[in-house]
């Protein structure tokens, strides 16, 4: 990404608290128009590293560039950025309309086009027909409605979104995400969303950077992320993975034999060049295995059905193989699933499986 396309850099950002780094070197940048996403698991730094974008944190070195100003040294309120918090701290005794006018009655718009502004959101996030209720007649979807709208009122050139589906129910926060996503790609702003919840990061997110303890550990699109994943920890965090410990055999130009499960396996794809004798993981998704009564399937592998569940969509079943490794298996449902304690034979395509040395 060159400089011209990018509207938020970045560089080398650090912060702690004490002698523990909270962001510790973090440099990325996000395109004009771009949703992307930050992702880890608690106390990974992504909420810091939000609040250092938002200049409610002091960065301990590095520097921050917006629409290309450094941004570094300025105070919240001189930064074209607008936050839309968790809890949607929307006040309980303005009425919506009010809620969504109060940034702009703070800059001082004038009447009418503050009126026509208002309006103008309330169009956008469908709620014009509660323009005069209060928040706390209103359902916990359509208050992250009006807190979308009142970060948007004052017309952002990033809008910052902290966890802002986390108090939704599951079918309510899966259909926020679509609406969330298609406001941003009618308005064409830059979007930056710190969440936990990895599907989240995935429905909404064109990229996503992936963060642990402080750093970045994978970014690029969600798909890269989840078939492609760098590492073990990435494998393991981002979906669900079965990781078959290897050691590798023979490396050629077009794929790696590793000695795995009591056999050899043959896999065509890796992130890092591994060496002949290296210990290494295969890293196969669930929905990539083939479970079979038979044998005959390629990288196979000999287990017992420990258990199986149905879970609509998928039935999944847990296979442990001899050596005590437990793998998940995800099949479309409809597929036979087999007994529990029955003896089966799981596969997986040399193409399906990723060599992660690290």
């Amino acid at each position: 990404m060159n400089a011209a396309s990018a509207l938020l850099q970045i560089e080398a950002a650090r912060k702690s608290f004490g002698a523990v780094p909270a962001v510790d070197g973090v440099s990325l940048e996000i395109a004009r128009g771009e949703f992307f996403a930050l992702l880890g698991p608690s106390g990974c730094g992504k909420t810091t590293l939000m609040r250092m974008i938002a200049g409610f944190e002091t960065l301990d070195g590095g520097r921050i560039v917006i629409d290309g100003v450094d941004v570094s040294a300025e105070p919240p309120h001189r930064r074209p950025v607008n936050m839309m918090f968790q809890s949607y701290a929307l006040f309980p005794h303005m009425n919506v309309e009010r809620n969504i006018a109060f940034g702009l009655h703070r800059q001082g718009m004038a009447s009418g086009a503050l009126a026509a502004r208002v309006r103008e959101m309330l169009r956008l996030v469908q709620m014009e027909a509660f323009a005069q209720r209060k928040p706390e007649s209103l359902s916990g979807g359509q208050k992250a409605r009006v807190a979308l709208a009142r970060a948007l009122a004052c017309r952002p050139k990033l809008l910052l979104l902290d966890e802002p589906l986390a108090a939704l129910d599951r079918k309510l926060r899966e259909e926020t995400q679509f609406e969330l996503r298609q406001v941003q790609a009618d308005l064409g702003l830059s979007f930056l969303v710190v969440t936990h919840d990895q599907h989240e990061a995935m429905a909404m997110a064109q990229r996503m950077a992936v963060m642990r303890a402080g750093r970045i550990e994978q970014m690029g699109a969600p798909r890269t992320i989840y078939e492609a994943p760098e590492t073990r920890w990435v494998a393991d965090f981002i979906g669900e993975t079965n990781l078959i410990e290897a050691r590798v055999r023979e490396v050629d130009a077009g794929a790696i034999m590793l000695d795995a499960a009591g056999g050899v396996h043959r896999v065509e794809a890796f992130a890092q060049a591994p060496a002949p004798g290296e210990a290494a993981a295969i890293a196969v998704r669930p929905e990539r295995l083939i479970v079979s009564a038979a044998p005959g399937g390629p990288n196979e592998m000999q287990g017992v059905v420990h258990d199986s569940a149905f879970v609509g969509g998928v039935t999944q079943t847990r296979v442990r193989l001899s050596d005590g490794a437990l793998l998940r298996v995800a099949q479309a449902t409809g597929a036979a699933a087999p007994e529990r304690g029955a003896r089966v034979f799981v596969s997986y395509a040399p193409a399906a499986g990723r060599v992660l040395t690290r």
